[in-house]
C-alpha cells in the first residue's frame, strides 16, 4: 500500500491555493519559494494529476485540484485539532485565529477586538474587512460576520440581531418626482441598489409575500454610500433601519412605501460546525455574542446556534431582505 501524502506537500498546496501566490506561501509558512515549488511538484507527481495552472501572474485550480484542496483542509484542520488538544493544558487562550468581518464596523465593535486582544495575547488575530461573501472553508476563516443568516452545509449561525429594512428618499427628490404608492410606481423612480452576496448587482427587492423586480440607477456595496446618496437626492434607497433612523427623525430622509417592503436585514456570526471548538474561536464567539448584545438593536431575539443541512448543494444569492435557506 501506498504511503499516505506528506502533511507537508499537502500544507504547501493549501497555502498555495488560499494565498494565490506562491511567493505568500512562502512568505505565510517561512520557507524559501523554490521549497514551495519542489513539494508542488512532488505532490503532482505523485498523484499523476496536474493541481494548479500557473502562469507568470496568476494560479488556477484544475477540477483535480479543487477536490484536493477540500479534503486537504479537513486533513490540515484535524492535524491543527489533534495538536492543540495535547499541545498545553494549561487552560490559556492562544493561536491563530482568522476573521471576516463586513467594512461597516463601528467604533463598538473596533473596541470589542481591541479588548480582546489585551484579554488574550497570546492569540494571533487576523481580521479581514471585505465586501465579499467569503467560503470559510476554502478561503481559511475561523468565523465570519454576515449581513445574513443563510448558510452553506456544514456551518452554523447565531443571530446577533435583526433590523427592519426601510425605503427611504429625502423630501427634496419626493417633492420633484412625487411619492410612490405602490410597488408599481418604482418604474418611474431611480432606485439605488446593493450587491447581493457582495458580487452581483441586485435585481429585486424584498416584499411580505417574497420579492419583486426593480430596475437600479445606482449600485454599490457601501450602505453609508447609499445612504449618502438618499440624503442627496439622488433617489430611493434600501436600508437597514439603524442607518436611517436618525436622518428619518431630523426629517432628512422619509419613509416610503411602508407596507409594500416588509423585510429585516439579519447579522449573524458564523462558524464550521466541529467536534472540537478551539479555545480562542470559542471565546471570541463569546466576545462578539456579547458585544451584539449590548450594541446592535434590536436585539437578536433568537440567539440559539442552527446548522445547516448536510447536502451537497451549493447556496442560492441572497437579498437584504434576510436569509433565504440554501437549497441548491
Amino acid at each position: 500500500m501506498d504511503d499516505p501524502l506528506e502533511t507537508s506537500e499537502l500544507l504547501a498546496f493549501s497555502k498555495t491555493v488560499e494565498a494565490r501566490s506562491l511567493s505568500r506561501a512562502a512568505a505565510e509558512l517561512g520557507v524559501p519559494r523554490a521549497t514551495i515549488s519542489r513539494r508542488l511538484a512532488r505532490l503532482e507527481e505523485r498523484l499523476g494529476v496536474r493541481l494548479l495552472r500557473r502562469t507568470t501572474r496568476s494560479l488556477a485550480l484544475t477540477d483535480a485540484g479543487e477536490a484536493l484542496y477540500r479534503h486537504a483542509r479537513i486533513v490540515l484542520d484535524a492535524v491543527h485539532h489533534a495538536e492543540a488538544s495535547v499541545r498545553k493544558a494549561d487552560g490559556a487562550v492562544r493561536g491563530e485565529l482568522r476573521v471576516s468581518v463586513p467594512p461597516m464596523m463601528d467604533t463598538s465593535f473596533n473596541a470589542m477586538i481591541c479588548d480582546f486582544g489585551r484579554r488574550y495575547p497570546e492569540v494571533r488575530l487576523h481580521v479581514h474587512s471585505t465586501t465579499q461573501y467569503v467560503d470559510l472553508q476554502r478561503g481559511g476563516y475561523d468565523v465570519a460576520l454576515r449581513a445574513s443568516s443563510a448558510l452553506e452545509p456544514g456551518l452554523v449561525a447565531r443571530t446577533l440581531a435583526r433590523m427592519p429594512l426601510l425605503a427611504v428618499a429625502s423630501p427634496a427628490y419626493l417633492e420633484a418626482r412625487g411619492t410612490p404608492r405602490t410597488r408599481r410606481d418604482l418604474r418611474s423612480h431611480r432606485c439605488m441598489m446593493g450587491f447581493a452576496r457582495g458580487e452581483l448587482p441586485q435585481t429585486h427587492w424584498p416584499s411580505s409575500g417574497g420579492k419583486f423586480q426593480v430596475e437600479g440607477a445606482l449600485f454599490t456595496n457601501d450602505l453609508l454610500l447609499l445612504c449618502d446618496a438618499a440624503l442627496q437626492g439622488l433617489g430611493i434607497a434600501l436600508l437597514p433601519q439603524q442607518i436611517v433612523r436618525p436622518h428619518l427623525e431630523s426629517g432628512a430622509l422619509r419613509h416610503v412605501l411602508p407596507g409594500a417592503i416588509q423585510a429585516d436585514s439579519h447579522i449573524a456570526v458564523v462558524y464550521a460546525e466541529r467536534e472540537f471548538m478551539p479555545p480562542q474561536l470559542r471565546a471570541f464567539i463569546d466576545a462578539v455574542m456579547a458585544w451584539g448584545g449590548e450594541n446592535l438593536l434590536p436585539r437578536a431575539d433568537a440567539p440559539k446556534p442552527k446548522r445547516a443541512a448536510k447536502s451537497g448543494l451549493r447556496p442560492r444569492s441572497i437579498s437584504p431582505g434576510g436569509p433565504r435557506r440554501a437549497s441548491g
